[in-house]
């Protein structure tokens, strides 16, 4: 909750000139609080109005979180004097601070701040150094006053103050001439609420402010749903329709928001298509290093096929000839794509490639988007594999801009191949990241199956690539004798092609158990509490995980997940639990993080990291209720999360079919007792089927197996990135 307080500085701990971040120790109604936030420049004894919350830090206990501090002005004439000669205005000394009080006594901070002019009669002030003087003012005391007016127009605190600091005092000023720069950098705020204050302030229907702002509301609302860009013809229709004005007028804005540089106009496969700059940037980036890496050819020190076939002695393994072809292509080319579906051998070619890689004596860094993804691959391969964020290693910032990582263009990754695995969930944004991270001659070696659920984030990344055939590509397309006897395997590949899987024949791994809507929830509950761990031994939290495609209805994740908590983990004597936000949690509940946070801390052993990120699925080991903190065990790591932190946990012993994505699990209970239409497509039953590794057990309808087989729309989305490689 924002709030502010009265306080003086007794102590500056801690203060980093290039960035700001401060720690203070201040005395608040005769109590010592520590501060922490970004606040250069304050000084012992100084007097300040912080505004900020107080929170509960895990390691360093309760502080108050400071988003902006307004110093309070002294006086009477010696403290007037003392306070400007004593360095608060760069390039103001105590000669011409007592000058100045001389000849304007009490009136002078009003001098300064509204007639700055009048500074020039005193020796030793120009024209230029009077207004410096006026402005070094206004940016340290104008915040009250900004405040007053942004929160008249109907703004919050936290939205204020990040306005200030994004534009300092003349953030009123820029509001009241175009109220829609709020649908923008800093506040990223929903259209309708810039509307209705642009709106309170007396704003047009047809100002073209607003039908700008419209163009870029509905690009950064597809950009959550996967488009990195959008035709314009369908972006006018869409943002005329959604303000109910005419698309010629609408049109007119989108060049000239284009000329202002708002949104990047270029051509797409649906001809002329709009896109928001950071995301055309990021694919014009991706495009640029793939094809740099593709001219890079490498000349094998080794007899290639010879070596695979010494591989192949060592390991009692016998190649598919695409899987050779995989094997080469990876050690010729700068940049090589290997796809293919469950049971078709990608792990082996991998390996393969590693061990030659390795004995040519190059250095091999192996990643994956999730940290669950990164632990598979670690057990499939032998060697150390990492998450993309840890690999390129989070740096933190103090203030309002996001998080970079350590490892970019000025100083890439020392190592001279890059394995990324489950490509199909890189967004643009992180893969721009990683292709920034290694260097120009550093093979990279992409692994995924083109036939699962894209990223959650923008971009369609593996099918762009693939399919603009700029880069090699090797599909493995052969199931494997051992692989094709399972039933999970074999539906899998049924599915991709079209055909429905024999939902009669219950086999040993695979079996559909016809249930309806209404008997579904208790169903899978005794299915994941008594019957599977009876019959097959498994683990109900650790080794079997509960899919649905969707989080709402009543067989929803949500349903589910209170469902199956009353069964696993009741409430019982010694089990604290904490409601958070209306939200109940308990220890030993199974819980996952549904956003990146990038200065979370983790405990591994003696080593402390930053950052806990989108799908990471862990145990609520204990919860301090006194101190409010909530401590979670995410594989080999320990996190705290503060009360305010704890809102971006949620139960998981069901989770969303795309929330499984670069996952794997002994067993899966699959619902599809109640799908939303929208929900029902091929690629999303696909990608649920393959997320089971020992036992498949799906739980619903025919019929809706069928209409997700029967339809195989591709999950569109609009990109230019095929188009740039090609």
């Amino acid at each position: 909750m924002e709030t502010k307080i009265d306080a003086t500085v007794e102590n500056v701990v801690y203060s980093n000139r290039e960035t700001g971040f401060t720690v203070l120790e201040v005395s608040n109604g005769g109590e010592t609080t520590t501060v922490v936030g970004v606040l250069g420049g304050v000084s012992v004894g100084e007097r300040l109005l912080l505004y900020g919350e107080y929170v509960n830090h895990p390691s360093f206990g309760p502080q108050f979180k400071a988003q902006a501090a307004e110093r309070i002005l002294p006086s009477g004439q010696a403290a007037i004097e003392r306070y400007l000669g004593g360095g608060a205005i760069p390039g103001l000394g105590p000669v011409l601070a007592g000058r100045i009080v001389r000849a304007f006594g009490d009136e002078t901070f009003e001098i300064i701040e509204h007639q700055p002019e009048r500074l020039e009669g005193i020796k030793g002030i120009s024209p230029q150094k009077a207004r410096a003087i006026s402005s070094e003012f206004l940016k340290i005391h104008s915040l009250r006053s900004v405040i007053n007016q942004l929160t008249q127009m109907g703004l919050q605190l936290p939205e204020v103050l990040s306005l200030y600091r994004a534009f300092g005092p003349s953030a009123a000023e820029l509001l009241e001439d175009n109220p829609y720069m709020l649908c923008g950098y800093p506040t990223y705020m929903d259209f309708e609420a810039a509307d209705a204050i642009a709106s309170s302030l007396g704003g047009r229907s047809e100002d073209p402010n607003r039908l700008k702002a419209c163009l870029i509301y509905v690009l950064q609302h597809n950009s959550l749903n996967g488009h990195t860009c959008i035709p314009t013809e369908t972006l006018v229709a869409t943002a005329a329709n959604f303000l109910g004005t005419d698309r010629e007028s609408m049109s007119g804005q989108l060049y000239e928001a284009a000329d202002f540089g708002m949104l990047k106009l270029s051509q797409s496969d649906w001809g002329e298509a709009a896109s928001l700059p950071a995301l055309a940037e990021a694919e014009s980036y991706i495009a640029e290093r793939l094809l740099l890496l593709r001219e890079r050819n490498f000349t094998p020190v080794l007899d290639i096929q010879r070596e695979i076939a010494a591989v192949e002695q060592k390991n009692g393994i016998l190649y598919s000839g695409l899987q050779r072809e995989a094997i080469a292509a990876a050690l010729t080319s700068g940049a090589v794509v290997i796809t293919g579906g469950p049971g078709t051998g990608k792990t082996t070619a991998l390996n393969a490639i590693i061990q030659l890689l390795e004995r040519m004596g190059e250095k091999v860094m192996l990643c994956a988007p999730t940290g669950r993804a990164a632990k598979r691959l670690s057990q499939l391969t032998g060697r150390d594999a990492s998450t993309v964020h840890r690999l390129l290693e989070v740096e933190y910032r103090d203030g309002p801009e996001p998080p970079g990582f350590v490892h970019k263009e000025q100083n890439p990754l020392k190592c001279d191949a890059v394995v990324v695995d489950e490509m199909s969930m890189v967004d643009v944004n992180l893969f721009r990241s990683l292709l920034a991270g290694i260097r120009p001659d550093c093979r990279l070696v992409m692994v995924g199956d083109s036939d699962q659920l894209p990223a959650v984030g923008p971009g369609n990344l593996l099918r762009d690539i693939v399919s603009s055939g700029a880069l090699p590509a090797v599909e493995l397309k052969e199931v494997f004798r051992q692989a094709s006897a399972s039933r999970i395997i074999t539906a899998a590949h049924e599915i991709v092609s079209g055909r429905v899987p024999d939902l009669s024949a219950n086999q040993e791994d695979f079996f559909f158990l016809r249930v309806p809507r209404s008997k579904a929830a208790g169903f899978i509950g005794d299915l994941v509490e008594r019957r599977l761990p009876a019959a097959y031994g498994f683990d109900p939290s650790a080794d079997i995980q509960v899919l649905a495609p969707g989080r709402k209805g009543q067989i929803g994740t949500i349903a589910l997940n209170g469902e199956l908590r009353d069964r696993l983990n009741p409430p019982a004597p010694g089990r604290a639990q904490l409601n958070v936000m209306g939200r109940l949690f308990r220890e030993g509940d199974k819980v996952m993080q549904i956003k990146n946070n990038y200065d979370l801390e983790c405990r591994r052993g003696d080593e402390v990291t930053l950052g806990v990120f989108n799908g990471d699925i862990g145990t609520l080991q204990h919860i301090d209720r006194k101190a409010g903190i909530i401590t979670c065990a995410f594989d080999d790591k320990l996190v705290d999360y503060t009360p305010e932190q704890a809102a971006e946990l949620e139960l998981a012993y069901a989770i969303t079919v795309h929330k499984s994505q670069g996952s794997e699990y002994p067993a899966v209970v699959l619902c599809l007792s109640d799908v939303n239409r929208k929900l029902m497509y091929r690629n999303l039953l696909y990608t649920a089927v393959t997320r089971a590794k020992n036992l498949l057990v799906v739980v619903g309808e025919e019929r809706t197996v069928q209409l997700m087989v029967a339809n195989d729309r591709k999950t569109l989305r609009y990109t230019c990135l095929e188009r740039l490689l090609r």
